[in-house]
């Protein structure tokens, strides 16, 4: 069977766009296939602003991700009515959300994305086909030889081969699909030893998934939605691990699982150029409004903007009744019940500030979101199937109580950095949050190589972490960087006909792979820093 293309990538998230990137520089032609209509992933269709480390407008990031993040910055201030103020800051935050340096709007990114990929399509070097999703793969002698995918419109099939397969799904599908040896939930602390894990393997243990949505406050207007189906439950539904109703603004503080109260104050008065986002200094998430805000009307001109817009991925609406892998289907369904309920509570029950209740005025924002119910177009999914892999990072690796502030693993074979706290959300086995210090970190090029199979690369949260460590290395730099070296190594194995293993494996082909991605701007190690 003749080949489609030389790499196809299934999946068109931050990691499966990094990817094609990657390859298509490297001169391969690509395919790449995508579940939903917008590519982008966990900052399109998922709606999530990135989560980054503090370093991140100085170092610790490769240069195609700054190149995305300076895309951002530059769409605002050529489209938007920016202040002057606004406008001349180098490190503008558009939405001056306290998560992130970076905080905007989905639509943004998807146009900023499109534009980085718009020379390879019309160079004829990449499709994309969007709204195709696989249905199964087949593989013989270690080596996956074709995915077939569904046309989601339509139900049509189609046959995919090429020489190279990347698995930029956004829950290692293809693993599950082809055959590849991979782990699902929390490993036994006997495999890995590790301080956090349980003492048996728990694959059904998975962080909680959340539908996110975007909203925005009009004072004096009533926007309640319809009663949710299952808001009954949810709004009486007591975790065991939680200091009251799921549905409230007291919630565990992720680090220390101590009550804390969260605070919702719509368009506050403050100069939004006032807002810093400093993880390391503090989370920011004690009041939500402005935790994940992506529009704040003070950035532009008086009048521009009725209203912020916020981005509500909040621990109110974290789901974990069900996993996401393995029944995903209800998951989804609960979670989006979790979500509108939430929603309705809000407008209709939650504490305001001036002692009355409900905020009517909050108004979904299903033209931020590009969905007809105002809810993102994907769950966002924190947790993956994962390879098991030639080098699996464990939390010995990473956890500062384990290798000090300065410590962490230095790989002989890196091919990127990350850096981010131990951050697990609630589970599907009963386990509250897991929030660990960490330090920054290396990517080893072991982790992003299945044991057996020599054609099929990880290019997502799919890599060789544990359920651990996977809650540092799932964030939006870190998969864009395991991505762009997954589409890096299958192009150079492609043009110096070897295999991945063989340039891991030998000192000369991964110090010639090693000058190519430095080359490229892909930062492999960490000036003398401390973690957090």
């Amino acid at each position: 069977m003749t080949p489609e293309a030389d790499i196809l990538i299934v999946g068109g998230g931050l990691g499966g766009v990094a990817a094609a990137l990657a390859a298509c520089r490297a001169g391969c032609s690509v395919v790449m296939t995508e579940e939903t209509d917008w590519i982008g992933g966990q900052l399109t269709s998922q709606a999530v602003p990135p989560d980054e480390h503090p370093w991140v407008e100085q170092f610790g990031v490769t240069a195609t991700y700054r190149q995305l993040r300076e895309g951002i910055r530059t769409y605002y201030r050529q489209w938007y009515p920016l202040r002057a103020e606004a406008r001349a800051v180098p490190e503008l935050n558009p939405g001056a959300g306290r998560v992130s340096k970076l905080c905007h709007e989905p639509r943004v990114a998807l146009a900023v994305l499109e534009g980085m990929l718009a020379p390879h399509r019309a160079a004829g070097r990449l499709t994309v086909l969007t709204e195709h999703r696989p249905v199964a793969a087949e593989s013989d002698n270690d080596a996956v030889r074709s995915v077939t995918v569904q046309d989601l419109r339509d139900g049509t099939r189609r046959t995919l081969t090429a020489r190279y397969v990347l698995d930029a799904t956004e829950t290692g599908e293809l693993l599950h699909l082809a055959g590849v040896e991979h782990a699902t939930g929390a490993e036994s602390r006997a495999e890995f030893d590790e301080p956090h894990a349980p003492e048996t393997a728990q694959p059904l243990n998975q962080q909680g998934i959340t539908v996110c949505f975007a909203l925005s406050h009009h004072e004096g207007e009533d926007h309640t939605i319809d009663r949710p189906a299952d808001h009954a439950f949810w709004r009486d539904y007591r975790p065991a691990f939680w200091p009251g109703p799921l549905l409230g603004f007291q919630a565990p503080d992720p680090r220390t699982l101590e009550p804390v109260g969260r605070t919702l104050r719509p368009n506050p008065d403050i100069d939004p150029l006032a807002v810093t986002a400093d993880q390391s200094a503090d989370a920011g998430d004690k009041e939500l409004w402005g935790f994940r805000r992506i529009l704040a009307r003070g950035m532009h001109a008086p009048g521009a903007f009725e209203s912020d817009v916020t981005l509500v991925n909040w621990p109110l609406n974290d789901y974990w009744l069900k996993p996401y892998i393995g029944e995903e289907t209800e998951a989804l369904k609960g979670a989006r019940q979790l979500s509108l309920s939430l929603l309705y509570w809000l407008q209709t029950e939650a504490p305001r500030p001036d002692g009355g209740t409900g905020f009517p005025g909050l108004r979904l924002r299903p033209d931020v979101t590009g969905t007809a119910d105002g809810l993102a177009k994907s769950a966002y999914v924190r947790e993956s199937r994962r390879i098991k892999a030639v080098t699996t990072v464990t939390e010995h690796d990473v956890a500062i109580d384990l290798v000090g502030p300065y410590g962490g693993t230095r790989h002989g074979d890196s091919v990127g950095v990350g850096g981010y706290r131990i951050d697990l959300h609630p589970s599907t086995g009963g386990d509250s949050y897991i929030d660990i210090g960490s330090v920054p970190f290396e990517i080893p090029l072991g982790a992003l190589l299945p044991r057996r199979v020599r054609n099929l690369l990880p290019a997502g949260k799919n890599i060789g972490t544990t359920h651990i460590t996977n809650g540092c290395y799932r964030l939006h730099p870190v998969e864009w960087n395991v991505g762009e070296v997954a589409g890096a190594l299958a192009g150079y194995c492609l043009a110096e006909n070897v295999e991945p293993h063989q340039v891991q494996s030998e000192e000369k082909r991964f110090e010639d792979f090693g000058r190519l991605l430095d080359r490229e701007g892909v930062q492999r190690h960490w000036p003398d820093i401390r973690g957090y």
